[in-house]
């Protein structure tokens, strides 16, 4: 099979036949394919309630509010679908590299995650997620900050 019989009746070994590895590696692959996506589905989260403390938003603050409709605003300007460009545009948010959303509770999530990585990709450092406290005051803010 993978090897013959030398001069001197010594069997060298000369090549290894690699087809019995390619099927087991293939065979692999495929139950793998068809595993990785059951395992992502069955899983069911509840997300918790916030308890923050209050932490008021100063003037000049850079704010991305995103609506329940999904629009999203950044300085009182409509950048749904190129939040990104306009965070790699702006001065003040290349400077400072900090960034506070405000979220509609009823907002999608995909829409708020599409908003977090462009501020990722423009350079954002610190992020800053705006909640309302359970006592109802002032928005407060919960920091999440690259390490």
């Amino acid at each position: 099979m993978g090897a013959s019989v030398g001069r001197g009746g010594r069997r060298r070994f000369r090549d290894i036949n690699v087809t019995p590895l390619v099927d087991v590696m293939l065979v692999l692959l495929v139950v793998f394919m068809v595993t990785a996506p059951l395992l992502t589905t069955g899983l069911k989260i509840d997300l918790p309630n916030v308890q923050a403390a209050n932490t008021p938003v100063e003037d000049g603050r850079l704010l991305v509010t995103i609506t329940a409709e999904g629009r999203v605003m950044f300085d009182d300007k409509d950048v749904t679908g190129h939040a990104y460009e306009e965070f790699q545009v702006n001065e003040k948010v290349q400077s400072t590299r900090e960034l506070y959303i405000r979220a509609d509770k009823n907002a999608l999530y995909g829409v708020v995650a599409e908003v977090v990585a462009a501020a990722r990709r423009s350079g954002v450092d610190s992020l800053n997620l705006l909640v309302q406290p359970d006592d109802g005051s002032e928005a407060a803010g919960k920091s999440e900050s690259k390490k």
